[in-house]
Formats: C-alpha cells, structure tokens, sequence
C-alpha cells in the first residue's frame, strides 16, 4: 500500500466516526470553527532517526528548531498564525542527557522566536532510534482560511520560492559535506508563516498548502481535492542554484508554499508579493478542468514523457 492509498484507506475506514464539529482529513491542518468568525487548525508531525533526521548530522538545537519549524508551515498554508505547540519525545538512553538538555533548549528558543507557547506534550523510552512529535495549533479569520479543495479551472498555479535546495542539501550530509549552504537550509527550513498569513487575505488565492514533499507530488493533493487536472511548465520552475529540475520537484523538505489564484489577477499579485516580501512569486503552471487527478508536464508547450511523483514513505 502506498502512503497515499493508506491515507485515503484511514479516510474511508473512518468517514462514518462523528466529526465532533471538525473538519478532518484532506487539508494540511483539521479545522474547527470555534465562533466569532473565527477557527482553530491542529496539525502533527513525525520526525523519525534514520528516516528524516542522522542524529550525527545534525544539533540537537538545530533539530528542535526543524521539528517546530515544519509543523509550523502547515499552519501557514492554512493562512493561519501559529499560536502553541504541544511536544512528545520518544528517547533512547544514550539521548536522555545532554542530548536531551540541548533539544528542549533548542526547542524553546524556537518557540520563542515564532512566539509559539508550549503547552504540553509527551515523553517515552525508545529501544534505539529518537523519535520527534509536534502538533501545532494556529488561529485564523475564517475568510482568510485557504484549503486544498479551493483550486479552480483556469487558476494559475504558484510557489513562493525557489525549490531543490534542501534535497541539495540532504544530498550534501549523505556525501559528508555539512558546511555548505544547502545543508543548512535542510537543517533550518523557515517556515512561511507572515507570507501565509499575507496570502490568506488575498481573496484572489484560492487553493493553497506548503511543499514538502515535493512539487511532484504535492500539487497531486491539491488535484485530488479540488477534482481538477493541471499543466506545470517545466521551463518556470525556479530551481535553487546549485540544484537539478528533478530535485526541485522530487526532492522536498522545501517548505515554500503551493499557492491557485485567479489567472487575472495574478500579475498584480506577483507584484504586490515582491513589494512586501522583496521576493518573487513564481508562477509555475495552471489548473484545468475536471479530470483524473494527474499533472501534465510541458516544455516549450509540449508534453513531456516524465513520471515525477515525488516523495513517498512507501
């Protein structure tokens, strides 16, 4: 089973559970209206040693500040501020120590710096391996909320940066180079937040999530949710200097922000984005009309025989 076909299995098993006022599965945060025009979104995430993280590889400090910071841009795509966190540690013995005394205060500086309350959480022992879970709760304007399902034909499609440099970066500590800049934008991704916030009231913003599993195959999600098809002009894609087109759409861990919009306005959009972030906002490609889901990869106008699908767990 793919990790796509066991989410939606998770999804379908449990559709029939009251929903307790919530908006579940399918976005990158649930969502639940809490009154005054106003709703709470709950995320989490996992980071696994051996899977995401070489404990040899990275600070404990610094991979505090990645734990938080990945959770924190799911909150984001959601156009919502980040307002506390709660943290679970699954820990071996040789990790409960200094190791764990330099986690927690990585971890707090973070939260501080994104003004983040830690509010409670868990702790275990673990036979080998370190085991990071983050669940962060943002608030949001319901009008500003921006979800996955929102994409519509003829929208353009948009990122609010270059892409590649993490999957560069993690390529860079698997080859024993850690100094360069690339791994340390693998090690520190900042999460979006004030751009996510800024394009959660724009109302020509339609569709939005946060790339981190790739381009490949995020733009999937959107497709699936909104029932509609897409074109990606291969030639747009803004791929980070020293990385490859593959990596920037395969590789991941990028944590920009996967944006629809309304074709027409998106030229003033893209200018307004550079006026208040100093930055380019890329576009990329468009949304079609319905079909089965899949992303068609063109260059100079022509489709292109690729099968990029980006990360998967399975």
């Amino acid at each position: 089973m793919t990790e796509f076909g066991l989410i939606d299995h998770i999804r379908t098993l449990c559709a029939a559970l009251p929903d307790a006022g919530f908006e579940g599965i399918g976005d990158d945060c649930a969502v639940l209206p809490v009154g005054g025009n106003e709703s709470l979104v709950f995320t989490t995430d996992l980071l696994c040693e051996g899977i995401h993280f070489l404990r040899h590889s990275a600070e404990p400090r610094t991979l505090a500040g990645k734990a938080l910071a990945v959770n924190l841009s799911d909150v984001a795509a959601m156009g919502a501020r980040p307002i506390a966190t709660l943290l679970s540690l699954a820990l071996p013995a040789d990790a409960t120590g200094r190791w764990a005394e330099e986690f927690v205060a990585g971890y707090c500086a973070a939260s501080e710096r994104w003004k983040t309350a830690l509010v409670g959480g868990d702790t275990t022992s673990a036979e080998r391996h370190i085991t990071i879970s983050v669940t962060a709760i943002g608030r949001v304007s319901d009008r500003c909320l921006k979800r996955r399902s929102a994409a519509r034909s003829g929208d353009a499609i948009l990122v609010t940066g270059t892409l590649g440099a993490s999957g560069r970066g993690l390529r860079d500590l698997l080859e024993g180079r850690p100094d360069t800049e690339a791994a340390r934008i693998h090690l520190s991704p900042e999460p979006q937040i004030e751009e996510g916030l800024w394009l959660g009231g724009r109302t020509e913003v339609h569709a939005m999530m946060d790339l981190s599993d790739g381009l490949a195959s995020d733009i999937r999600r959107i497709l699936a949710e909104s029932h509609a098809g897409a074109e990606i002009d291969l030639e747009r894609i803004p791929v980070a200097e020293g990385s490859d087109l593959e990596t920037a759409l395969c590789g991941g861990e990028d944590y920009r922000l996967l944006l629809t919009a309304d074709a027409a306005q998106t030229e003033r959009l893209c200018a307004d984005f550079h006026d208040r972030f100093g930055r380019t906002l890329h576009r990329v490609g468009r949304i079609t009309g319905p079909t089965d889901g899949r992303a068609l990869w063109l260059r100079g106008g022509e489709p292109q025989p690729l099968d990029y699908a980006g990360f998967e767990h399975f």
